[in-house]
């Protein structure tokens, strides 16, 4: 088993500049509550380790505005302009953490806007970093976040617009919007604001999974840029899989890769990434052999029916090797055709002939489980005098 992880993988320098930024305040100010304005960022694992240390998250305005005192840090995606200005007016101690490509574009779009241009934002609406590029916006502006979105948009024939984008933004996405905008004929200037390490571990995470059987790429669910490089990955590998932590991984669905590609959204700790990353130290043949269960000669196991052929039966029985039921060992009649008599699905309960066959199968036989339990019955209903 090859296991390729991209460079990129893990936090990117906006991010770990914010982290940082709160723990580093935790520590200075242990006397003082501090807050994050909406999380840090967006990864569970984190927020709860700094929840654990004290730190409390404000989801709202209206939490900010019962606040009296305590240390505010904006989270790294941004906020709105009015937010600052609270914050300043209420006299409460603010430390910015707001990623660097963001708050660029905070200037520019808070500039461009003032002379009069319209704004559009390329990107998720519903995203904390668009929510606050665009309240720094000084006029009109619009959010765009598909081909189709961007075809039905229409505004004066004379306008002159500035296009920027939400910094996770898909690239090529992105320069489908512009091109569709450009050809409805105004005039207009594009600003490339997605941020260069998200273009970069894109177009690793795209270049790895053309190059793979499987595809891992960790990150939080809430996670924009995580999302975008699962949608890239998967349109280059179709077994690529979204998980946050080791534990959400299906090992049954990656055993039969030979190459495995691994790649992480720009708010996963190196901690997961390696955690994963040990899966080359620990090929994934034996990873899931100690995940099965071990059978001896003789056991009694159930399985479900995952295969029928005319003249045998195939067994998912929970062990590195699927089961085989020949039809001898399923039925007395010598012609049956399986197919006629068993589906996919079916449960069923059966006795280990043999372990290994010398083929690496499990021998498993119906019938004579089926017999012994008949027997048992006999015996049980002789010794209790009951008439079957």
């Amino acid at each position: 088993m090859e296991v390729i992880t991209a460079k990129t993988a893990g936090f990117c320098p906006g991010v770990r500049r914010a982290v940082e930024i709160v723990y580093e305040q935790a520590e200075k100010n242990r006397n003082r509550q501090i807050y994050t304005y909406g999380p840090i960022i967006h990864n569970d694992i984190v927020v709860k380790d700094l929840e654990e240390k004290g730190v409390k998250v404000l989801h709202s305005e209206e939490e900010l505005e019962a606040l009296s005192e305590g240390i505010v840090i904006i989270r790294s995606h941004g906020v709105p302009k009015r937010i600052c200005d609270r914050l300043e007016q209420k006299g409460l101690t603010c430390v910015d953490a707001t990623c660097g490509f963001v708050k660029k574009i905070h200037n520019i779009v808070q500039k461009e806007s003032r002379k009069g241009k319209e704004i559009i934002i390329i990107g998720n609406a519903a995203h904390p970093e668009v929510e606050g590029i665009k309240g720094w916006v000084e006029g009109k502006v619009t959010i765009l976040e598909s081909a189709e979105e961007a075809k039905e948009f229409r505004t004066e024939p004379d306008a002159e617009i500035c296009i920027v984008s939400q910094t996770t933004f898909n690239y090529n996405k992105f320069k489908d919007i512009v091109e569709i905008i450009e050809k409805i004929g105004y005039h207009i200037s594009v600003l490339n604001t997605i941020c260069n390490a998200t273009k970069e571990r894109q177009d690793e995470a795209q270049r790895i999974a053309g190059q793979v059987d499987a595809m891992i790429v960790i990150g939080d669910k809430k996670s924009s840029n995580t999302q975008k490089l699962f949608e890239i990955s998967k349109k280059a590998c179709n077994n690529t899989y979204y998980i946050q932590t080791l534990d959400d991984l299906n090992l049954n669905q990656l055993g039969s890769a030979e190459r495995v590609g691994i790649t992480a959204g720009a708010s996963t700790p190196n901690k997961i990434i390696e955690e994963v990353q040990k899966m080359s130290d620990l090929t994934f043949e034996q990873m899931l052999e100690e995940s099965f269960k071990t059978i001896h000669n003789g056991e009694v196991v159930d399985g479900v029916v995952i295969d029928v052929k005319p003249d045998e039966i195939i067994l998912n029985i929970g062990y590195k090797a699927d089961g085989i039921i020949t039809r001898s060992e399923y039925t007395n009649e010598a012609n049956a055709d399986l197919t006629t008599m068993v589906s996919v699905g079916d449960p069923m309960t059966v006795k280990v002939l043999k372990v290994n066959d010398g083929e690496g199968q499990v021998l498993l036989t119906y019938k004579r489980l089926a017999a012994e339990k008949g027997n048992e019955r006999l015996r049980e209903a002789f010794e209790n005098k009951e008439v079957l």
